[in-house]
């Protein structure tokens, strides 16, 4: 007697793990104003209140699917930004990146 073998074709696991990872972007939401916080470097906020720091993350991988390290930041950036329109910054700075898909930022007042 043969045992049943259960998995699931590659043409299926394919596009589905496709679509599954393009929806991680469309399920961050862009908090109004975020798109008027800048990033930065660190040389470039002197004259600037620091604010506080985030911690961000994202999925960076959906099953055996690894997510691209630009579509990962881009998502963590948007975070990041979101966090600063919530704290009252206008400005983020990358900070140290603790596992692919987990970011520091710190959050500064640089406009009026």
């Amino acid at each position: 007697m043969r045992a049943k073998q259960n998995f699931i074709s590659p043409f299926v696991l394919a596009p589905l793990l496709a679509v599954l990872s393009g929806c991680a972007d469309s399920l961050i939401q862009l908090e109004p104003g975020s798109d008027r916080v800048t990033l930065a470097e660190a040389n470039r906020v002197s004259d600037c209140q620091h604010i506080g720091k985030t911690t961000v993350n994202v999925v960076s991988r959906v099953g055996i699917y690894s997510r691209t390290i630009t579509d990962v930041d881009v998502n963590l950036l948007q975070l990041a930004r979101n966090g600063a329109v919530e704290e009252g910054g206008d400005t983020v700075v990358a900070g140290e990146r603790l596992d692919i898909g987990k970011r520091t930022f710190l959050i500064y007042k640089c406009h009026p």
